[in-house]
C-alpha cells in the first residue's frame, strides 16, 4: 500500500517538516558524493548497539561520534528507494502533525523518537556490530502521532493489482493499523541483523511517537509558538481539492462545494477539483474571479449526469470562504 495523499489540509506551512526534508535529502546526496567513503560515514554515525553494549567499545564511543550517532543515524539513508519512502510518507504525515503541535514542538518530538526508537533497536539487538541508518523509526512516531490525532482522516492510496494501479481511499486507522501490524509480526519473526531492517525501530518508533503526543498535550504553549503559527499561516487552501458530489433530485446536475480563503476571495484562484462520480474520477481546472462572495456558484457546464435522452446537466459548485 502507497499513500497518495490525505484528506487533513494544513493550515500553516510545515516548515519544519520541510526542512527535515531537505537536510535528509542533501545529507544523502552528500554520502553519493563520498563514493565509497560513505560506507565509513555510516559506520561512524550509524547507530552501532555494540558502542553501548560491549564493554571495550563502549569506552571508545563513550563520547563524540558515540553521543552523535543518536541524531545523525536518523539523516543517513542507506539508498535512493530507501530515503524516498522515508520522506514520503514524512511529506504525507509529517504536515498535519506539525500543524496541529507547532513547529518548535514537532521538532523536539521527530528527534525525540528516532532517539526512542534507536534505543529500542539497542535493546533488541545487544552486541550488534551493524549500523542502523534512517529516518524511519522518527516517521514511525510521526505516524502513530497522526493515528491518535486524526484517525479517521481519509488516506489516498494506491494498490498495484499486478501492472494494473488501483486507487481507493482507506480511514487512517485502518492504513496505519495494517502498517503497524505489519512491523510487529515482522519485529517478531525477524532478527534485525539479518532481515536488514530495523522492525523493532519502526514498532518502537511507533508507539513512542503515540506516548510522546500525550505527554506534549499536557505541556501548556508558549509565546514563540503562538507567534511562528501566525507568521506561517496559509494564505490560500488546497490546489487540489476532492469534491463529494450530491445530486439533488432526479436532475442532471451535480452539485458540490470548493472551498477558498479570505485572500483568495480577494485576489482569485485557480484550483484542480477531482469529483468522482459513480466509477469516474474527473479532474476539472477552475478559475475562481477576484471579488467572489462566499454562496457563489461556479457552473461546469455539460459535464453532470448524462440523462437517457442524451442530454448532460451542469457541475454546482458552492464556493465557501473559510481559514486556510
Amino acid at each position: 500500500m502507497i499513500p497518495v495523499r490525505d484528506t487533513i489540509p494544513s493550515k500553516n506551512h510545515p516548515i519544519v517538516n520541510n526542512v527535515l526534508i531537505g537536510v535528509n535529502i542533501v545529507i544523502f546526496l552528500s554520502q553519493l558524493a563520498m563514493g565509497s567513503s560513505g560506507d565509513i560515514l555510516v559506520y561512524v554515525f550509524g547507530l552501532v548497539p555494540a558502542r553501548y553494549s560491549v564493554d571495550s567499545v563502549f569506552y571508545y564511543f563513550f563520547t563524540g561520534p558515540g553521543m552523535v550517532s543518536f541524531l545523525s543515524f536518523m539523516f543517513l539513508h542507506g539508498g535512493f528507494l530507501h530515503l524516498a519512502g522515508n520522506m514520503w510518507f514524512l511529506y504525507i504525515f509529517g504536515d498535519n502533525v506539525e500543524d496541529q503541535m507547532g513547529h518548535m514542538r514537532y521538532l523536539a518530538f521527530y528527534l525525540a523518537s528516532g532517539i526512542g526508537s534507536g534505543l529500542i533497536h539497542i535493546a533488541f539487538n545487544v552486541g550488534s556490530d551493524i549500523p542502523v541508518i534512517g529516518a524511519s523509526g522518527a516517521i514511525a512516531g510521526v505516524m502513530g502521532a497522526y493515528l491518535l490525532l486524526y484517525p479517521h482522516a481519509k488516506i489516498l492510496t494506491l494498490i498495484p493489482i499486478i501492472i494494473i494501479p488501483w486507487f481507493i481511499e482507506i480511514p487512517a486507522y485502518f492504513f496505519l493499523g495494517i502498517w503497524f501490524v505489519i512491523q510487529f509480526i515482522n519485529a517478531a519473526m525477524t532478527h534485525g541483523d539479518l532481515s536488514g531492517v530495523a522492525w523493532q525501530a519502526h514498532v518502537g518508533g511507533f508507539v513512542i511517537g503515540m506516548a510522546l503526543l500525550k505527554a506534549l498535550e499536557m505541556v501548556p504553549s508558549v509565546g514563540v509558538s503562538k507567534r511562528m503559527r501566525r507568521a506561517t499561516r496559509k494564505k490560500k487552501t488546497e490546489t487540489f481539492q476532492v469534491v463529494r458530489p450530491s445530486p439533488h433530485g432526479e436532475g442532471p446536475d451535480i452539485h458540490g462545494d470548493v472551498f477558498i480563503t479570505p485572500f483568495e476571495a480577494l485576489v482569485g484562484s485557480k484550483k484542480v477539483v477531482n469529483i468522482p462520480w459513480g466509477f469516474h474520477k474527473r479532474l476539472f481546472r477552475i478559475s475562481i474571479p477576484p471579488g467572489i462572495r462566499e454562496g457563489k456558484i461556479l457552473r461546469l457546464a455539460g459535464v453532470g449526469k448524462t440523462m437517457p435522452d442524451g442530454k448532460a446537466g451542469d457541475i454546482m459548485l458552492t464556493v465557501f470562504i473559510r481559514s486556510a
